[in-house]
């Protein structure tokens, strides 16, 4: 009886000592690719509110999650070799920005890597990218910040900013096909309703701004939009500093050019876009597969206006604008 007391003293003291297997296994760090069409410098912003939001729910670079940051610098012939580098790591996710090229060259790289996109500019539907937004249906889902929709909205906005603007020139990537329907049907739409005329201008490269600059400062348009596209954010100091130097006022589909000097932003709200992010990235990594998670469309919008560079070019923007900013640049 004595011997069998001991035997079970002595197995409690080693099951207590001995901590169990599954607590000695490290944890395991989910390696998340993230992919951007633009550089480091113009993704800083986005990839840095992104990385704290992910904290917010749990996850740490560096201890439960590790980020794997690719750029493609906006050449689009590096995009599917940089989407392919991501695959042979075996990330467990990709977060794909920059545009509809860039998402196709991802959606090419992998049919089942999870792909999360954060706002495509293109109808994700009619790029093919999903089956529809209830069910995505692949390995793709995200968010679509009906950024081309938008347009008309932003011309009108810019108008009511600058009433005595009537020629408005138009910067656009033509190898991002949302940005050739925005400018060939979206914008001419709203701007005949608002009496302005629209000169788009093709921006093929980054070499070829400097033509485009040139011949600007011989028409001298009344105000500039800048669309998105693969290489606009890579040259907006270059986009921003020329319209600063011409004094036009200017409405951009991205909202980091106007932090940097840009006059007006108007589209999703970008921090409410980093939170949803984070939500998909902790959905996937719980074990929902991305053809169950609904695409998501902006259910808030911003209009920032930076008053800065309204001083700076001279314009003086109307109370009633000014009253409906989220944001005022001081």
């Amino acid at each position: 009886m004595m011997k069998s007391i001991l035997f079970g003293l002595l197995i409690a003291v080693l099951l207590t000592a001995t901590p169990p297997a599954q607590a000695q296994q490290p944890k395991k760090v989910a390696l998340i690719g993230y992919l951007s069409n633009t550089d480091r410098a113009g993704e800083f912003i986005r990839a840095e509110a992104i990385r704290l939001t992910l904290r917010e729910r749990g996850y740490i670079d560096g201890e439960n999650i590790a980020i794997e940051y690719r750029y493609a610098e906006g050449k689009p012939d590096r995009q599917s070799e940089l989407a392919t580098e991501l695959v042979r790591l075996k990330v467990d996710i990709i977060l794909v920005t920059g545009g509809d090229g860039v998402i196709r060259a991802t959606k090419n790289a992998t049919k089942t890597i999870p792909i999360i996109m954060m706002g495509s500019v293109a109808d994700p539907v009619e790029a093919g990218f999903v089956e529809s937004l209830a069910r995505p249906g692949s390995n793709i889902t995200g968010l679509t910040n009906l950024s081309r929709e938008l347009g008309g909205k932003r011309l009108e906005l810019l108008k009511e900013a600058v009433p005595k603007a009537i020629r408005v020139a138009v910067l656009y990537d033509p190898a991002s096909s949302s940005s050739v329907v925005e400018v060939k049907d979206v914008l001419p739409a709203a701007a005949r309703a608002l009496k302005l005329t629209i000169q788009p201008w093709e921006v093929r490269s980054a070499d070829g701004l400097e033509n485009v600059f040139a011949t600007l400062n011989k028409q001298r348009p009344d105000a500039l939009y800048v669309s998105a596209g693969p290489l606009m954010s890579p040259n907006e100091k270059r986009i921003i500093g020329f319209a600063l130097k011409s004094r036009l006022p200017s409405m951009f589909a991205n909202r980091a050019p106007v932090d940097a000097g840009g006059l007006m932003y108007y589209g999703a709200d970008q921090a409410e876009s980093y939170r949803r992010v984070a939500y998909y990235v902790d959905r996937i990594l719980k074990g929902t597969k991305p053809a169950d998670l609904p695409v998501e469309q902006p259910m808030k919008f911003e209009l920032v206006i930076n008053l800065q560079t309204a001083k700076q070019i001279g314009v003086t923007i109307a109370p009633e604008v000014l009253a409906r900013a989220t944001k005022l640049i001081k």
